[in-house]
């Protein structure tokens, strides 16, 4: 080997020296899975209303607090009380599987019921006008903004006098913009990331409406706050 080639095997040892040494600490300084048990520990904190209540048209205060505190509140209280029990229970030798998938069901039905309520309530407290940009968006899938919103109130009237949600939603598996019928806090679409959500079950209106739902259903389009409602997209 003459002294240029020695001297080339020397700075290319070196280099490959100094790139697995900077592979090495990268790797060590990849964050490890946390330990915690988070699946059952996790406590929820109830999210404000991101609203003044009294300022909401045709939707009182009183019915909007409590919704909030009882239908809302109630259903964060029982997530947080199955989270504690499910910890016991699911190293319990003698809990009959049936029990506990009975909890489990539970759970699912309480998780929706708060993601949902928080969807909701943050979609609220705008003047109802929705921009230009959304505007086109909407009608880029259902052809215009107007028979979007003909469709979504449909859903809504046929859930009227019963329960469930109303769902405008992005399918990402499937790269689709539609209006989704849900019967309860479980029936999401899978894969889908909610755009707004209309909660159709009575104690929503009926403090203020009574069985009249096509009027509740006007004054939550005038509460809409679409700037949130586009900053989920």
């Amino acid at each position: 080997m003459n002294n240029d080639t020695r001297r080339e095997f020397l700075r290319t040892s070196a280099a490959m020296g100094v790139s697995l040494a900077a592979g090495a600490s990268a790797t060590a300084a990849e964050p490890q899975p946390s330990t915690s048990h988070q699946a059952y520990g996790y406590q929820h904190t109830p999210a404000p209303l991101p609203f003044d209540a009294k300022n909401l048209k045709g939707l009182s205060e009183k019915l909007i607090q409590s919704h909030w505190e009882n239908n809302y509140g109630g259903a964060v209280r029982a997530l947080n009380t199955l989270r504690g029990r499910l910890s016991a229970a699911a190293v319990d030798a003698n809990m009959p599987p049936f029990v506990y998938t009975g909890m489990k069901r539970e759970q699912l039905l309480r998780t929706g019921s708060v993601v949902l309520h928080e969807l909701y309530f943050a979609g609220l407290g705008g003047n109802g006008q929705a921009g230009n940009a959304m505007r086109s968006r909407i009608a880029a899938s259902f052809g215009s903004y107007d028979a979007w919103e003909v469709e979504f109130r449909k859903i809504a009237m046929g859930l009227a006098g019963g329960s469930g949600w109303v769902m405008l939603g992005y399918n990402e598996a499937l790269g689709v913009l539609e209006n989704h019928w849900m019967a309860d806090h479980a029936t999401a679409p899978a894969h889908t990331r909610p755009w707004l959500v209309l909660d159709m079950y009575e104690h929503a209106f009926h403090m203020d409406y009574g069985a009249a739902a096509a009027r509740y259903i006007d004054a939550w389009f005038a509460n809409l706050n679409w700037e949130t409602v586009a900053a989920r997209r």
